[in-house]
């Protein structure tokens, strides 16, 4: 048994044949021993020349994106600009031309002046080539394009304030307008019954009053500001139809009054009475009793009339006339020095 165990150990220990030697001296032949560390060295250039190219690689598409990024935030600064303005040169610069008396708040009117005295930020763009710069750059850019942005939207606020303003003071005159203007219809209507050439024009003025009535509390001034022009037309009717009647009046008194003076005139002794004298002998006097009382200047009197020779003595009367041709007064002629 120990013997067997003798045996294991000697066959454990036993030298290499010298096959083994050789094949192990062949092996060392063909690896010099520089080789090892230049096999780590050129292991380390490849490490780092990868690690060059990889920071190249990432260095590239982080300028890249930077770049990506300006460019997209200047073309949103361009557009919010491009809007900005378009409202500052157009509904703005409309907006601006309302004076303060021609809106309801004045206010609004300061407002809007404000508004526009803002100072808009310079564009710069993407001027720089450097990551950092470009980076600086978007920032700056998005920071302008929030001011384009925010100031448009105060602005175009700015801009409804006014015209509504505007739009509400209108509306209120020509509510006010159509109100005073039924008020006057309505008492021209009153005063004129019986007054009118032409009654047609009084019931144009009736319906223009109703109509007026029916739309002074509306919302569009331009339907205000028409029954306000027809009140007026219907108003216009009515008062040249009394200047129309009051003329033939006065001309149909005018015909009149020339019509009985011209009568009067042709007939001197229309309006003559007789009274008989207290005098002795009983005489009669002739007076006129119509127009004329009043001695008119100059006057001229027509010659006494020979005296009567009978008994029944009577007194001696003159005609007195002007120069105008109208009729004569009869006076004694002892008091105009006959």
């Amino acid at each position: 048994m120990n013997e067997e165990k003798k045996n294991d150990i000697v066959e454990d220990t036993t030298p290499p044949t010298e096959t083994g030697i050789e094949s192990t001296e062949s092996t060392m032949r063909r690896r010099p021993k520089w080789l090892v560390p230049a096999i780590a060295a050129g292991a380390i250039v490849v490490l780092i020349g990868a690690g060059l190219g990889g920071w190249h690689a990432y260095t590239t598409h982080e300028l890249n994106v930077a770049k990506s990024a300006c460019a997209q935030a200047s073309d949103t600064l361009r557009g919010a600009a491009n809007e900005y303005n378009s409202l500052v040169n157009g509904a703005a610069a409309d907006a601006s031309a309302i004076k303060a008396d021609q809106v309801k708040d004045s206010k609004t009117v300061d407002a809007l002046a404000k508004a526009l005295k803002e100072t808009a930020p310079g564009y710069e763009g993407c001027v720089t080539d450097g990551k950092d710069g470009l980076d600086a750059a978007t920032v700056k850019l998005n920071s302008q394009a929030k001011w384009y942005e925010s100031h448009e939207k105060s602005l175009s606020e700015a801009v409804k304030a006014v015209t509504a303003s505007k739009a509400a003071k209108t509306l209120e005159t020509a509510k006010n307008a159509l109100a005073k203007k039924v008020d006057e219809a309505s008492k021209l209507l009153k005063d004129s019954d019986g007054k009118v050439q032409d009654n047609a024009t009084r019931e144009t003025l009736t319906k223009a009053i109703d109509s007026g009535n029916k739309l002074k509390d509306g919302k569009e001034p331009s339907k205000l500001d028409e029954a306000r022009k027809a009140l007026e037309l219907a108003i216009k009717g009515v008062n040249d139809s009394i200047a129309a009647k009051t003329k033939a009046d006065e001309e149909a008194a005018a015909a009149a009054a020339a019509a009985q003076a011209a009568a009067a005139q042709s007939n001197p002794y229309s309006n003559t009475t007789y009274r008989r004298s207290t005098s002795s002998g009983g005489s009669y006097q002739r007076t006129s009793t119509g127009r004329g009382n009043a001695a008119p200047a100059p006057r001229t009197t027509a010659p006494a009339p020979a005296p009567t020779p009978s008994g029944d003595e009577y007194e001696q009367m003159c005609s007195v006339t002007d120069t105008s041709g109208k009729p004569g007064t009869w006076v004694p002629c002892s008091s105009v020095g006959f």
